[in-house]
């Protein structure tokens, strides 16, 4: 088998309800589709959730990637040998994740439609389903716990708050979302990296009553050590997100005790690939694992789905970024039924987009 074409195209999505996270407010989103196709008729589709603020690229980049890096690297070659692949691109893709995201994903889809296998099987099948968080942006106190009992009516049990701009209404928010849903919801919170390490202390401090499940990325991914006094600080669990963008960062990590926890983004570390070499040592060092996303579309977020299915350490899911992307051109890549996600079970990511 070979591979005969690469094609890549962009797709704007606007939200049905715009987001404001600690650095940005977002209203629509540009994700790049990818297809490689082969001479035997099979053709392996990914795609690219690019974000300048996190992976450093625009769409612009992500289309230049393919067309001018990709393409020429890959043609006429065996894509049922992906690590060869994939290294052969890594010089020229050091900087583009989400576009190397992309291509790793459409080569997993080939060998899962060679194989007639469903991805999680063949990475290791460990579970079948696996239940999400979903996340409510910054909004004022009222509003967040209405979003909250809105995502409870329909079924999510776990929900992640983010945070990060004010300390003190952050801790209102929190306070008032666990009154509103009870005992029994999962609760999560992200700073995204707005907070300094007295802002972090005092969080965790004053939200103790609310029995956070976790507390993600609270300071400044430049600034390592205050993770750490953060983490070796609070009993609460920290979860590295923004500081985790490759393997050497794992490494980092778990050598320094920087975190309890790793969030790993296939859009940030370069796909699945890497992402189960990253927890590959995340377990060795005794880290769980969330497999998380950024604003994808549900190809994207399938592959992260298959991932996280196959390997035992990862032990959370934040995998909600397709929903409310209005015009979704794979949507129902993925199945969701009262917050728990299922893979639709047809060879490879399961999913050929229209």
């Amino acid at each position: 088998m070979r591979i005969t074409g690469i094609e890549a195209w962009d797709v704007t999505m606007p939200l049905s309800e715009p987001y404001t996270i600690a650095y940005e407010s977002i209203d629509r989103v540009t994700n790049v589709f990818v297809g490689v196709e082969t001479n035997r008729g099979v053709t392996g589709y990914g795609c690219a959730a690019p974000d300048y603020g996190v992976t450093g690229e625009t769409a612009e980049d992500v289309l230049h990637s393919i067309r001018d890096i990709v393409t020429p690297l890959i043609r006429n070659s065996d894509p049922l040998r992906p690590a060869m692949l994939l290294e052969r691109l890594r010089p020229g893709m050091k900087n583009r994740p989400s576009a190397m995201a992309a291509v790793d994903m459409a080569f997993y889809d080939i060998m899962g439609k060679v194989g007639n296998l469903s991805l999680w099987r063949l990475l290791g099948g460990f579970r079948d389903r696996i239940k999400t968080s979903v996340t409510i942006g910054i909004c004022p106190e009222e509003e967040t716990v209405e979003r909250a009992r809105d995502w409870i009516r329909q079924g999510f049990r776990c929900l992640k708050l983010k945070g990060g701009r004010d300390v003190r209404m952050d801790i209102l928010r929190v306070m008032k979302v666990r009154e509103a849903v009870g005992d029994e919801i999962e609760l999560r919170f992200d700073a995204n990296q707005g907070y300094s390490l007295e802002d972090s202390l005092l969080f965790v401090e004053m939200t103790g009553k609310a029995r956070l499940e976790l507390f993600e990325q609270p300071t400044p991914k430049g600034k390592p050590d205050l993770l750490q006094r953060v983490t070796g600080g609070v009993s609460l669990p920290v979860m590295a997100d923004e500081s985790l963008m490759d393997l050497r960062d794992a490494f980092k990590i778990a050598k320094r005790g920087l975190a309890d926890m790793v969030n790993v983004k296939l859009m940030k570390v370069g796909g699945i690939w890497e992402a189960m070499q990253i927890d590959s040592v995340a377990q060795s060092a005794g880290l769980e694992v969330m497999v998380g996303c950024m604003d994808e579309a549900s190809l994207a977020i399938s592959a992260g789905l298959h991932f996280a299915l196959a390997r035992p350490n990862v032990a959370y899911a934040d995998l909600d970024g397709h929903l409310g992307l209005v015009g979704d051109p794979s949507d129902g890549a993925v199945i969701l039924k009262k917050g728990v996600l299922f893979p639709t079970d047809r060879p490879g990511l399961g999913f050929d987009p229209k």
